[in-house]
């Protein structure tokens, strides 16, 4: 499995979020760039970046951030948040240096603009779907939709997509661990043949395990983004990758 180290950027500094809620914010460093060297000189193979400013406004504000990262470190790195139109994804995949941009919104409520995008952009887009109760929110998960996670991803089973990005928001940020029913729905996803990524509530070298374990029962969870845990210090970058290995 992948290890993806997440930055989350807002106001150009590198904060976390607690379920995404934009009044529980802690700042953890005002020099993303340097955070994004020290990860990838530990082990890590991607960076997953969000623009939390963006993910609110509906289009790209940390861009001049994320570039500067994108040329400091020779991993690869995605980007969510704020990514709404073809104009943002050019931007994001021509400019900044992003390898894959990551759509949930979008995917959420305009299905034909999607699919046109993800045939335009073969293996560069990923489908992130963030749930609470297993149901779809989207708008910086401000809103919850009345469509199910499975549901929505069912639709795109057929599109060359990077990556499907589950988050379950319950976990996310908490320091939780990752809980069995969120490991199930992942196992769901991926046996519609999508490559998943697990995010949310990722916490000690256990959580890698588990979702280590999960991977051999659906070869296509192929990834953890790692997030408050590394901040906080209760995981490394190091720890997780060993034991994703």
């Amino acid at each position: 499995m992948q290890i993806l180290p997440a930055i989350d950027l807002r106001g150009g500094r590198c904060v976390r979020l607690r379920q995404g809620d934009y009044n529980q914010e802690t700042v953890f460093s005002d020099n993303p760039v340097e955070m994004a060297r020290s990860f990838a000189d530990a082990g890590a193979e991607w960076l997953h970046l969000v623009d939390l400013d963006g993910a609110k406004v509906g289009r790209p504000v940390n861009h001049e951030v994320v570039k500067a990262i994108t040329s400091a470190v020779n991993i690869k790195c995605e980007l969510g948040g704020g990514i709404r139109d073809e104009a943002a994804i050019r931007l994001m995949l021509e400019d900044v240096g992003v390898h894959r941009v990551i759509i949930g919104t979008q995917a959420l409520k305009q299905p034909e603009w999607f699919r046109q995008m993800a045939k335009l952009f073969p293996g560069r887009l990923v489908l992130g779907i963030d749930a609470r109760n297993g149901m779809v929110a989207t708008e910086g998960w401000l809103d919850v939709s009345q469509t199910s996670a499975l549901e929505l991803a069912k639709q795109y089973a057929d599109l060359d997509l990077g990556a499907l990005i589950y988050t379950n928001i319950a976990n996310d940020g908490m320091m939780q661990g990752v809980d069995d029913g969120t490991i199930a729905d992942m196992e769901r996803l991926a046996n519609l043949g999508f490559p998943v990524i697990a995010s949310g509530g990722v916490t000690t070298v256990a959580d890698i395990t588990k979702l280590v374990a999960a991977s051999r029962r659906a070869p296509k969870l192929v990834g953890a983004i790692v997030g408050r845990a590394l901040y906080e210090g209760t995981l490394t970058v190091e720890q997780a990758v060993a034991a994703a290995r």
